[in-house]
């Protein structure tokens, strides 16, 4: 009784650093005029349902990545959706609370969660990024080279999507070169490489990291095996991003009074979405949050929303999308056992794998099960 007593509190302990973060988070957006009674009233005066719908659609993002796992890890030994999906969940918790030392710790819990050897979770979380990488350079191109036209009833200027119809081909072409480049690396060049790599794993240091890291795609290529396997994974792919869309969608027309002008629509959030994603993925120094920046960014120069609500949106995008992972991921995983040091610790020890080639054993974590064998990645 005691034990669930303080599962519960530390429940209700997570629900107020999340709410401490959202206030803390206004500080993100340099705006001189910018409180915290101003980003109350906007929000004050959105749509709640649509906002209770994007939370609601994110967690249902959570499932998809979790479908679309199992289906890429079926050839390592069998999953379970429960178990795949709290992984998931608690894996973008614990990126939210350790930032990008954080992004290990996802493989190494879908390991320990699957009873499934490490380095071959790393090698399908490889290629979930470039997967996901390419999602977010096709959703650019959509928006800017397909979708154009819809863009000037989102309120983008169209001189601005005229000049930014070059980025988008430039960006279609992108996407075109990295498929031809991972058909080819599955078809042919996979196993020529990694042996050439082979003395590289044992070097060590910055060439056992490039080592470890075409390793880790290679092994998470092999899990595309036939063409169905590459269609699933197409489509789950697919159908995450266009949910996540979605969400922005519905969390931009909560705030439908701030798009004075103009009425945000799905071509527009695909585009808000795209530079989100390049904004995360930057990580900007000296402002914080990338993402949040990037969103503020696009809204205000592309969009033409003015500031105050702007930041508003871009804090509770960011508070939706990616920090509401922590009120059911937290309590995940202080049911596992896990504590925030023992997070740090499995971030530092992966780190330091990532130097020597080696991926950390889960044996024995917070007295959890193990997680697979440790090994190499190659």
């Amino acid at each position: 009784m005691r034990g669930t007593l303080r599962k519960i509190l530390l429940a209700f302990l997570a629900l107020g650093a999340l709410a401490a973060l959202a206030y803390h988070s206004r500080r993100k957006i340099h705006l001189g005029d910018f409180t915290w009674s101003r980003f109350i009233h906007t929000v004050s005066q959105a749509n709640v349902w649509l906002l209770l719908l994007t939370l609601i659609a994110i967690y249902a993002c959570y499932a998809l990545r979790a479908l679309r796992w199992q289906r890429l890890s079926r050839y390592l030994g069998p999953t379970t959706f429960v178990d795949v999906y709290s992984a998931t969940v608690m894996g973008f918790a614990s990126i939210f609370i350790l930032g990008r030392a954080g992004e290990p710790i996802r493989p190494l819990l879908l390991a320990r969660k699957s009873h499934l050897p490490v380095a071959h979770m790393f090698g399908v979380w490889v290629f979930e990024r470039i997967t996901d990488f390419a999602a977010a350079v096709a959703l650019a191109a959509l928006s800017l080279l397909v979708f154009a036209g819809k863009l000037a009833d989102a309120g983008v200027n169209t001189d601005w999507v005229d000049h930014a119809r070059t980025g988008g081909w430039i960006l279609l072409s992108t996407l075109a070169a990295i498929l031809v480049f991972v058909v080819y690396f599955r078809l042919h060049g996979a196993g020529v490489l990694e042996r050439r790599l082979t003395h590289w794993h044992r070097a060590g240091g910055l060439k056992g990291w490039i080592a470890s890291i075409v390793a880790g795609f290679s092994e998470g290529l092999q899990a595309i095996r036939t063409p169905s396997d590459l269609l699933m994974a197409v489509i789950y792919t697919a159908a995450h991003w266009g949910l996540v869309a979605l969400a922005y969608l519905w969390t931009t027309q909560a705030f439908a009074s701030a798009f004075v002008h103009s009425e945000m629509n799905f071509p527009g959030a695909m585009l808000l979405l795209a530079v989100t994603l390049v904004g995360s993925a930057l990580q900007l120094p000296g402002v914080g949050g990338g993402a949040q920046v990037a969103s503020f960014i696009a809204l205000t120069t592309i969009f033409g929303v003015e500031q105050e609500p702007a930041a508003a949106i871009a804090i509770v995008l960011w508070l939706i999308t990616f920090a509401a992972s922590v009120v059911v991921g937290v309590p995940l995983l202080i049911h596992e056992g896990l504590s925030m040091g023992e997070l740090r610790n499995l971030a530092r020890a992966e780190a330091t794998a990532e130097e020597t080639g080696e991926h950390v054993s889960l044996t024995g974590v917070a007295g959890g099960r193990s997680g697979g064998a440790s090994g190499r990645r190659g």
